[in-house]
């Protein structure tokens, strides 16, 4: 006990010192952003009727992308659709700016050499940048003094900002309330703060804590043949990285290609979807207000509004394309990006089957499975979609689930204390009453729908109830087509076996959610599932891990964001090999395989390999004899000569 106790106390000494730091708080910058102009009290009379969008693809005739709340139908204003040579001069003008800015920030002490970390200032505030592609801009080394913190404190601090856009005035009773992710995508508030504040926030932390070490030259084995040589991997930036997004989390979607791209020294282009473009380009204004704060190069981001024809030129003219969306645009993207040859990262959606064991809870799994469901209106690419429990529990979960779901009130977010909001995309809620109209004409029966409030005449057709359905089998387009919306399938299995055949039953293969009163259990099951991100025992916890990656196989795309593996794709990843000892030790070309090569080169190389690779110490030991005698022959034969 005398040999541990100062070991105990180092240690406890050391636990509390750490804590005591965490409290400290970080030096950010305070940031302003202007949100006067989304504030419904500063509407003008022309934004204010309720807009009724052209059907399908109408819309992109015109050059102007049309902005209205899903929820509401009321109008929120255009921005410019570019076209395809203003997306190639944008992107221009971008590398011009950034190879500009760079020479600035070298002048004023800020760049920081390979791998050294440069004098510390009271002025130092942002990821530490250094010269390497063709924007000469690499970031490694985020100080606490600020840096990627500066995304997080409005984040934290004004999550009504993000999450309602609250316009924060000096008299706070006369504070009129913007929610711009609710009104522009229908979700809930409580919906927003879980998808869109807390997985960014997340995102932050990890890549302060540890970004950087990731980002550091890591060094490998040298192997037999060259135990002389030092070998490492160098992340070097990729230069401009373009990435077409999503609109079901419009705030989340763009910071979280942002942070990775900018952390690791590059330059991003955020093409928005046309169905969050107004959310996308207030949301833009907070990330040009951090950099301004801390120094930043200037055109670091960029985000930009238009169609398809818009994506396309983005694609066309950056270095690296990560794209969120549907599998037919990410084939398209891919067809695209192989006229120039850039790497691809595609995050295609989902059909994410819930698997619930007999052993399981089902109280605690019921609420658990509408959540995974209804979150965000099930627009949510890790949402479940497939669900299938246990027979011997099937009645009492059904029985569960169809008592919480019966409660779900839906209805305008910003007009009450609804519990799931709209349908964002115009039409999608036909698609989803064609999916069920499919399963009830082919044997599945609704047994309960949630209730709607109050509806805007014009919104009617932007929502929909959250719907269970049971006796739902795989002949059901319900079973095999992406749903993205507020309903839940609910099949039968008898055993593991055939809950693990059910679930690799479809083209997508993003990931999976395991429950099992035995963990051992639940872990072999999502070990056999064919997806990318399995959750044992829990739904989409993965995502709140930001130090995994993130991804999915098949339909669902391919490639990872998140996570050391989303990091370092944003990378060019260069192997460098150099000799240890350097003059003193290095690379020699052996007499007998130089040019011109040796009657007994041949001979010489056989022994060489099985001198390093034999199997037993008899065959080296025999070899090395062999590659000494080669040697010394060749020495000798070559005094002679002289």
């Amino acid at each position: 006990m005398a040999f541990w106790w100062p070991l105990i106390v180092a240690a406890s000494a050391y636990a509390i010192c750490r804590f005591l730091l965490m409290l400290i708080p970080f030096n950010v910058p305070s940031i302003d952003v202007d949100a006067s102009d989304v504030t419904e009290g500063n509407q003008t009379q022309e934004n204010s009727f309720i807009y009724i969008p052209p059907r399908g693809r109408a819309q992109q005739s015109d050059k102007k992308v049309q902005c209205y709340e899903p929820a509401t139908m009321k109008y929120l204003g255009y921005f410019p659709a570019l076209s395809p040579a203003e997306v190639r001069e944008d992107i221009h003008m971008l590398i011009i700016h950034a190879s500009r800015s760079m020479t600035e920030w070298h002048r004023r002490g800020r760049l920081r050499k390979y791998g050294q970390k440069a004098a510390s200032s009271k002025d130092d505030s942002f990821c530490g940048f250094f010269s390497s592609t063709l924007l000469n801009i690499k970031s490694l080394y985020a100080s606490k003094d600020g840096g990627v913190t500066i995304f997080m404190k409005p984040l934290v601090i004004h999550q009504e900002l993000i999450c309602d856009a609250a316009l924060l005035v000096k008299d706070w009773s006369c504070a009129i309330l913007i929610r711009v992710s609710s009104r522009d995508t229908g979700k809930t508030m409580v919906d927003a703060s879980l998808g869109e504040i807390m997985t960014t926030c997340e995102k932050i932390t990890w890549l302060l804590s540890e970004g950087e070490k990731w980002l550091k030259p890591e060094y490998r084995c040298s192997g037999r043949a060259m135990p002389y040589k030092k070998s490492r991997v160098e992340f070097h930036p990729l230069g401009v990285i373009g990435a077409i997004v999503s609109w079901n989390y419009p705030f989340h979607n763009i910071f979280n290609p942002m942070l990775a791209a900018v952390f690791s020294g590059n330059s991003i282009v955020i093409k928005v979807s046309e169905n969050a473009s107004w959310s996308g380009l207030f949301y833009f204004r907070i990330i040009q207000a951090a950099l301004a704060a801390v120094g930043a190069p200037e055109n670091l981001v960029d985000v930009i509004t238009g169609f398809a024809e818009t994506g396309e030129a983005l694609v066309s003219s950056v270095d690296k394309i990560i794209f969120v969306g549907s599998p037919g645009v990410g084939k398209m993207i891919m067809r695209n990006a192989s006229d120039t040859l850039i790497p691809v990262t595609l995050e295609l959606g989902g059909k994410d089957p819930f698997i619930v064991c007999e052993d399981a809870d089902v109280s605690h799994v019921a609420q658990i499975a509408v959540r995974a469901v209804l979150q965000s209106s099930g627009q949510n690419c890790a949402g479940a979609e497939r669900f299938y429990v246990h027979r011997d529990i099937y009645s009492s979960f059904v029985t569960e689930v169809t008592k919480i779901v019966k409660s779900v009130s839906v209805g305008p977010p910003l007009a009450g204390r609804y519990d799931m909001g709209a349908i964002c995309l115009q039409e999608h809620s036909d698609k989803l009453q064609i999916l069920v109209n499919d399963a009830l004409e082919k044997g599945a029966e609704i047994v309960v729908r949630g209730s709607f409030g109050h509806l805007g005449e014009g919104a009617v057709d932007q929502f929909y109830p959250p719907t269970v359905l049971v006796n739902v089998d795989h002949t059901m387009k319900l079973m095999q087509e992406e749903t993205f919306g507020p309903i839940m399938p609910i099949m039968k299995f008898s055993t593991d076996e055939e809950a693990v055949k059910l679930a690799n039953d479809s083209r997508y293969g993003l990931g999976c959610a395991v429950f099992s009163g035995s963990q051992r259990r639940a872990r072999e099951i999502a070990s056999q599932i064919h997806c990318g991100v399995a959750a044992v025992n829990d739904f989409a916890s993965n995502y709140m891990c930001q130090s995994l990656p993130f991804g999915g196989v098949k339909d669902s795309g391919f490639g990872r964001f998140a996570g050391v593996e989303g990091l370092r794709a944003c990378c060019l990843v260069k192997s460098v090999v150099e000799d240890r000892l350097w003059p003193y030790i290095k690379t020699k070309i052996p007499k007998p395989i130089q040019y011109p090569v040796g009657e007994n080169g041949f001979e010489f190389q056989q022994s060489l390999v099985e001198l390093l690779y034999g199997l037993n110490i008899r065959d080296r030991l025999r070899a090395l004899v062999n590659v000494l005698k080669i040697l010394s022959e060749q020495n000798s034969s070559n005094s002679r000569s002289r």
